[in-house]
């Protein structure tokens, strides 16, 4: 039997096996990024980290540092961050070509808590998207116990989103196949999710991003996550 553990973005720290949730939305970006043909996708925890990725210590030649070509990917409280080529929106990334692009990612909550996670020997990145394959990748690898980090508990916000799909994902892994509905119904019932659906609500919010993220089992591939030491970067693959 494996036990579950739910803690917020606060309480994100190394485990035997960690499940970083981002419903809204970087870890339902994220599948879309590969599956777009990205050739590799490093989450950072800062914007500065993002951009010395990909053009070097400040002053260098643009697109000059270790990851050239780079594409930068991410947002600040929701808003897509000045200097970067993408938000952190999937629609937007659904209806692009990134074959053979590395993508640098940095969000708000998502890339935190790999970050503050990375050294935990099972690290997966996690949404409703990939909820199924989550689930069969810690079954396999016979956890006895699994922290979830529900990272959309933090900012004041009540996460309830994530945490529906941490509960979804655990209920899957304790054997149980309970009606998805009720768990995807909590997603734009919570404070991030009402944000989509404000008609009032800002541009780079748009209520698309939503039904992305209500997909349930989109992907087959759960979200592998591992340090990579020389970029002070975790880099999330399908596993």
């Amino acid at each position: 039997m494996t036990v579950a553990r739910f803690v917020d973005l606060d309480g994100a720290a190394p485990d035997d096996a960690v499940v970083v949730i981002d419903v809204l939305r970087a870890f339902t970006t994220v599948p879309w990024v590969l599956a777009r043909g990205a050739s590799r996708v490093l989450a950072v925890d800062t914007a500065e980290r993002a951009m010395a990725l990909r053009d070097g210590p400040s002053g260098a030649t643009p697109g000059a540092g270790p990851v050239p070509e780079a594409v930068l990917a991410g947002e600040s409280g929701g808003r897509p961050l000045e200097g970067f080529d993408l938000g952190n929106s999937p629609s937007e990334v659904a209806a692009l070509d990134l074959t053979g692009r590395p993508v640098v990612h940095r969000t708000t909550a998502g890339t935190q808590g790999l970050v503050r996670c990375q050294d935990s020997p099972l690290l997966l990145a996690a949404s409703f998207v990939t909820a199924a394959a989550t689930a069969r990748t810690l079954r396999a690898a016979q956890v006895g116990h699994v922290t979830y980090v529900v990272t959309g508990a933090s900012l004041g916000r009540d996460g309830d989103e994530d945490l529906a799909c941490a509960e979804l994902i655990a209920a899957r892994v304790a054997g149980d196949d309970p009606d998805p509905a009720p768990y995807l119904a909590r997603v734009p019932a919570s404070d991030a999710g009402r944000q989509f659906v404000d008609p009032d609500g800002p541009a780079w919010l748009p209520a698309v991003d939503l039904d992305y993220a209500c997909e349930v089992d989109r992907f087959e591939v759960a979200l592998v996550a591992r340090p990579v030491t020389e970029l002070a970067a975790v880099e999330v693959a399908a596993g």
